[in-house]
């Protein structure tokens, strides 16, 4: 499980100088998105109405599940694989379970991977986390930045995107600017402090097995 630093600490992590994004040299491989103006604390004092929550399964499903997940949590990437997959064959498309990814951002890098996860929008989100996810010991240790964002890139293009949309994405400023603040909105507002992170019908819950949260969800169906 890893643990999120306090939201303040993750603001500046997330935003201020070089640990946000590369600076404005020829070199960085998102060149354009610099000077991104700290938010506040909270993420209140950004406009967070164009972000798009990520969602799975039927809207009046019985259970909702919100997971706070990181694209740079290796633990994140574990319940991708073992807990996520069964859970959407057995409930999320059988119409049992709403489920809701939520973006959490340790570093730069998981922002990046939002961004490229995001740029096929709806649609295509889930797929590309997949391959995130499934990749994540690859791309994330790709070596620097440069190699980071070359093989975020090359997930995008397996995904049907172009360099041309790829690249508008990842030097959209407003676009990263507003991720950072509504994720900071919604940790602030579920008290989240690790990832991954589960919020079931509104109760907070640890990362778990498949088998004990099943066991968790057969028993609400069955009240």
């Amino acid at each position: 499980m890893k643990r999120l630093f306090p939201i303040v600490a993750v603001a500046a992590l997330a935003i201020a100088g070089g640990a946000y994004w590369m600076n404005a040299q020829q070199t960085s491989p998102v060149a354009g998105v610099t000077n991104i103006e700290p938010v506040s604390s909270d993420g209140a004092d950004v406009d967070t109405s164009g972000i798009v929550e990520m969602v799975m399964g039927a809207e009046d499903a019985p259970i909702t599940i919100v997971e706070y997940a990181s694209f740079t949590c290796p633990h994140c990437a574990t319940f991708h694989s073992e807990v996520l997959k069964p859970l959407k064959a057995d409930y999320v498309d059988t119409g049992k379970v709403k489920f809701i990814f939520r973006d959490v951002y340790f570093d730069r890098f998981g922002l990046w991977a939002s961004m490229v996860a995001r740029c096929g929008g709806t649609e295509k989100f889930f797929g590309i986390t997949d391959i995130l996810m499934e990749t994540q010991s690859e791309w994330s240790r790709a070596g620097d930045p440069v190699a980071i964002a070359g093989a975020l890139r090359k997930t995008g293009r397996l995904a049907g995107l172009d360099d041309e949309t790829l690249q508008a994405c990842l030097e959209d400023e407003d676009k990263a600017k507003a991720l950072v603040g509504w994720f900071q909105k919604n940790a602030a507002a579920d008290n989240i402090s690790s990832t991954p992170s589960l919020i079931i019908d509104g109760e907070m819950h640890s990362n778990m097995s498949y088998k004990d949260l099943k066991a968790l969800l057969d028993g609400k169906l069955a009240n």
